[in-house]
């Protein structure tokens, strides 16, 4: 089985370009014509030069024949492809792991302990402790630590620790203890709290249990801000991304820290250094009708674009919905989290609005009962190019055929198959894993597909995301892409899946991705390694600060 490990650099710094902002007051580039050893798209190759002029693209195709009086002109000597998207990106989280600590790297439990202490160490005594990308599998005790395990490491100060999934956390004694949570507390819908042979919570919180443990600590919890918004969002741009499905919520979310993550998005909006198209996660159609009406007069790199929903969990928490038992927890068959009477609202209200639907699910039950919702829908008459299915991971053979009848996308992250490489099989069995992110049966269904990263789940790196949709780091490889396919994934595919248009045509925005290889010529493994030259947004190249990181381990 090939490991997808991805190069240890890339993790870093990039440091580029003089630190001015990517949008604001910065005055329009002259006419020019930007060179490049080759123009490539999905469909092919379609020349070496386009013009930029006002924003847009003035005109394509050969250098020798765009060549003209009066133009300026920038080489590289690399390959233009479209701007990068990511369909599926949680930026309030992507912000929130370059400032609160990661523990992903943690090998064991003893030094999970000695970085909790040292995030602790960090703080003012008063603040509650908050750690992300906690991970059980890759910890030599192959499993989640216990309220009893962080009491003894930060005592009376409130501390939870949120599985990278997202979908699972630990909470010690004292977070619960803020939070109400005791042994005669009832598990909320949608969620549990692992017990005790008492009754007592272990601090292991699961799905729709997190929220009254993390709502508690919120006051204690220092804030992701507008600033560490934007610097983020540049770190999005150094790796070639020109926009993404940003999810975000109404309220205060998993990452944000207290303050509504919808709010953070428009405060930041106008020093973003990509285009975010807000994908709303709103408790009732009136909470996004507000959403939706703050959102489309936020600022020119911020648009609503629809609402996002959850249906189950995931499949390292075992908490993702599915028809029969973990292959290697058979009692357990996972969280269902969505009702559908208010889903069909929610779904009608965003399709009103003009927006998408879009709604997670993970586990083969999950997605039945999420293309049941929206069959409904469609038969109603709503488009199938507004219906979108987060993750598609787990199907049946007859939800495959589903997908494509219905036209219904298919939002998928090819990374996680890069993270989960050790246990997915042990997960789901060998039957279910040959119809696990079943991208090539999902195409040749006719499913529409988008590509995205989830992160920050999974690191926000398009072109790891296209290597692994192509090579699927050895598991079931033949339901791999093809190199113009995992192009198009995260390009074209993805654009449209966000509302948005990644062609490179004379009249589109210039908004394109400058790479040191060919993304289609090269190999899986070459992707992996491959640099992003520069990152233009509508005719102006982004300026990455010097220092900006795109992503923290």
């Amino acid at each position: 089985m090939t490991l997808c490990l991805e190069p240890a650099s890339k993790h870093g710094v990039r440091e580029t370009g003089n630190g001015k902002p990517a949008t604001g007051n910065v005055p329009p580039m002259p006419p020019t014509l930007v060179t490049a050893a080759s123009i490539r798209t999905a469909t092919g190759v379609v020349g070496d030069a386009l013009v930029v002029d006002g924003g847009r693209i003035a005109a394509l195709g050969w250098a020798d024949r765009l060549r003209a009086d009066g133009l300026e002109e920038r080489r590289y000597d690399g390959t233009i492809i479209p701007g990068l998207r990511d369909a599926h990106l949680h930026p309030l989280g992507h912000a929130a792991t370059l400032t609160t600590s990661s523990l992903k790297q943690a090998t064991d439990f003893v030094d999970l302990a000695d970085r909790i202490a040292e995030a602790a160490r960090r703080l003012p005594t008063t603040a509650a402790l908050m750690a992300l990308r906690l991970d059980d599998e890759t910890l030599a005790e192959q499993r989640l630590p216990d309220r009893h395990f962080l009491d003894a490491i930060t005592g009376d100060r409130p501390t939870m620790l949120l599985r990278y999934c997202g979908h699972v956390a630990v909470a010690n004694t004292a977070a619960l203890a803020v939070a109400g949570i005791t042994r005669t507390t009832q598990d909320p819908n949608g969620g549990s709290f692992d017990r005790e042979s008492d009754g007592t919570p272990t601090g292991v919180l699961r799905e729709e249990a997190i929220g009254p443990v993390a709502d508690a600590l919120l006051p204690l919890t220092p804030p992701v801000g507008a600033d560490a918004l934007i610097a983020a969002s540049y770190g999005l741009a150094s790796v070639g991304l020109t926009g993404v499905g940003a999810m975000a919520w109404t309220d205060s979310g998993p990452w944000s820290g207290g303050d509504p993550e919808v709010d953070r998005i428009i405060d930041a909006a106008d020093l973003l250094a990509v285009d975010m198209r807000v994908i709303v996660v709103a408790a009732s159609p009136d909470d996004l009708e507000r959403a939706a009406e703050r959102l489309e007069s936020a600022g020119e790199r911020v648009r609503f674009a629809g609402v996002k929903m959850f249906s189950d969990g995931s499949l390292g928490g075992h908490t993702a919905a599915m028809h029969a038992g973990f292959a290697d927890d058979p009692e357990q068959t996972g969280t269902d989290r969505l009702d559908p009477a208010w889903a069909y609202e929610l779904a009608r209200a965003s399709l009103r609005l003009g927006g998408l639907v879009a709604i997670h699910a993970i586990g083969d039950r999950a997605n039945t009962n999420v293309l049941d919702l929206m069959e409904r829908l469609i038969a109603e008459g709503a488009d199938p190019a507004r219906l979108r299915v987060e993750h598609a991971s787990v199907l049946t053979e007859a939800d495959i055929a589903r997908f494509g009848r219905l036209g219904i996308t298919a939002s998928v992250q090819p990374a996680f198959i890069a993270s989960e490489t050790e246990w997915l099989e042990k997960r789901v069995g060998p039957d279910r894993l040959r119809r696990t992110y079943p991208f090539r049966s999902l195409i040749d269904a006719g499913t529409p597909l988008a590509g995205g990263s989830d992160c920050p789940v999974e690191p926000p790196q398009p072109l790891w995301g296209m290597a692994a949709a192509r090579d699927r780091c050895g598991i079931v490889p033949e339901e791999g892409l093809t190199a113009e396919e995992a192009l198009a994934l995260f390009t074209d595919d993805a654009a449209r899946a966000i509302g948005d248009d990644a062609s490179l045509i004379a009249g589109a925005p210039a908004s394109f991705t400058v790479l040191d290889i060919d993304p289609v010529d090269s190999s899986a493994t070459d992707l992996r390694g491959a640099s992003v030259m520069d990152t233009w947004l509508e005719g102006m190249p982004v300026a990455i600060p010097a220092g900006t990181v795109a992503w923290n381990e």
